[in-house]
C-alpha cells in the first residue's frame, strides 16, 4: 500500500474530496455518494412491492407473487384481466401522482430554501382544485364533462388553476428576490382564498355534482383509469429530465442569489423556470387525483435525511412520494373493512403531525 495516498484518492484520476471519493469521466466529475444511490434503488423496490400488494387486494384477491408474475407477462388470463385492466391503472396513477408531488415539493423547497414550502402549503394544489371544481360544477357531469365548458376538460382546468395560483404567489412574494418565509406566508393566504372559492362553488352548484366533487377534492384514486395515467406520465417524462439538468442551479441557489450569480447562474430566469416546473407537476397531479395533501411537504424532507444531503434530492423525493401515495391508498382501501376512504384522508392524517413538527422546529431555530 502506498503510504502517500489518501483514502479519498481515486485510482483513475487522483482527484480528492475530503471524506468522499471523487470520480471523473472526461470533462465531467462528481462525488460518489453511496446513500444517494442506495435510497432510490430501495425506494423503487419498495414501490414495486407495495403496488403489487395494492393490486392484489379486492373482491378477487391475488397474491403478491401472482401479481408480479402477471406484470412480468405470465399468470392466468383471468388474473391478467383483473391486474392489467382493472387494478393497474389505479395503482399506477397513485405512483405517478405521488412522484409528481414529491418532485414538485423538492423543487419548491429548494428554491424557497424553506422546508415548509410545498405546493399544498403555497396554494398551488388548491388553485388546481378550484379550476377543476369550476369545470365539475359548471360543466355538467363528473368524469365526462359536457355543457358550455366541455371543451376545456378537467386536466386543462386544473393546470390553469394551479398556474394562476403559483404565479400569484411568486408575484406577491417577490421583493428583489424570493424570501422563503415571505413566500410561505403569501402561499398560505392564496391557499385560503382558493379553498374558500372551491367551497363557494360547491354551495352554488348541483347537489349531486357537489357530492362527487367533495370526494375528489379530498384526494381520491377511486375509479382511476388509463385516461388519468397519461397526463401525469407525459408531464413526468418531459419535466424529470429538465429538473435533473437544472440540479446544478438548485445547488447554487442554496447559497443565496449573490453567490449563485457569481457562479454564472441566471438566477431570476432559472428560478422562474423551476417554479413553473413545480407548479405544472403539482397541477397535473391534482387534476388526476385531487389535492392529495402533505405528500409534497413530507417526502422531500424524508428523502433529504435518508440520503444525508444538504437539499432535497429530486429522484429520491419522487420515488418516496410514489411509495407514500400508493401505501396510503392501500391503507385507505383495506384498513377499515368494506369502508374505503379517499387516499387524501390517510396522507393528511400522516402529514399533519409532521407539519406540526416542522413548525415547532422552525420556531425553536428562530429562538436559538
Amino acid at each position: 500500500m502506498n503510504p502517500t495516498r489518501t483514502p479519498a484518492t481515486t485510482e483513475s484520476t487522483g482527484d480528492t474530496v475530503p471524506g468522499r471519493r471523487a470520480l471523473r469521466l472526461g470533462p465531467l466529475s462528481t462525488v460518489w455518494r453511496p446513500r444517494a444511490l442506495l435510497v432510490p434503488v430501495l425506494a423503487l423496490a419498495v414501490l414495486l412491492l407495495v403496488m403489487a400488494a395494492n393490486m392484489g387486494r379486492g373482491e378477487f384477491p391475488i397474491s403478491v407473487a401472482d401479481v408480479l408474475r402477471v406484470l412480468a407477462g405470465g399468470g392466468e388470463r383471468r388474473q391478467q384481466f383483473i391486474v392489467l385492466d382493472l387494478r393497474l391503472p389505479r395503482s399506477l396513477t397513485g405512483a405517478l401522482v405521488g412522484a409528481a408531488l414529491g418532485l414538485s415539493g423538492a423543487i419548491t423547497q429548494s428554491v424557497a430554501r424553506n422546508p415548509l414550502a410545498s405546493p399544498d402549503i403555497l396554494g398551488v394544489t388548491w388553485g388546481a382544485g378550484a379550476g377543476a371544481v369550476t369545470v365539475l360544477m359548471l360543466g355538467g357531469s363528473y368524469g365526462s364533462i359536457s355543457g358550455p365548458l366541455g371543451s376545456v376538460g378537467l386536466p386543462v382546468a386544473g393546470l390553469l388553476g394551479g398556474l394562476l395560483a403559483g404565479l400569484a404567489v411568486y408575484a406577491l412574494s417577490w421583493r428583489r428576490g424570493i424570501d422563503g418565509f415571505r413566500m410561505v406566508l403569501v402561499g398560505i393566504g392564496v391557499s385560503a382564498v382558493m379553498a374558500n372559492l372551491t367551497y363557494w362553488l360547491l354551495t352554488v352548484g348541483d347537489v349531486t355534482d357537489a357530492g362527487r366533487a367533495m370526494v375528489w377534492i379530498t384526494g381520491s384514486l377511486n375509479g382511476r383509469g388509463w385516461e388519468h395515467v397519461t397526463p401525469v406520465a407525459l408531464a413526468l417524462v418531459v419535466l424529470v429530465p429538465l429538473a435533473l439538468f437544472l440540479g446544478r442551479v438548485l445547488g447554487a441557489l442554496q447559497f443565496g442569489d449573490d453567490t449563485a450569480r457569481s457562479l454564472g447562474v441566471r438566477v431570476d430566469r432559472s428560478r422562474g423556470l423551476l417554479v413553473l416546473m413545480a407548479v405544472v407537476l403539482a397541477a397535473v397531479a391534482t387534476a388526476a387525483a385531487g389535492p392529495v395533501a402533505f405528500v409534497a411537504l413530507a417526502t422531500p424532507q424524508i428523502a433529504m435525511r435518508l440520503t444525508g444531503g444538504a437539499q432535497p434530492p429530486l429522484v429520491a423525493s419522487a420515488l418516496l412520494g410514489a411509495v407514500l401515495t400508493v401505501t396510503a391508498d392501500l391503507v385507505a382501501r383495506t384498513a377499515f373493512g368494506v369502508v374505503e376512504l379517499p387516499v387524501g384522508v390517510v396522507t393528511a392524517v400522516l402529514g399533519a403531525p409532521y407539519l406540526m413538527y416542522l413548525l415547532i422546529r422552525r420556531r425553536r431555530e428562530a429562538r436559538a
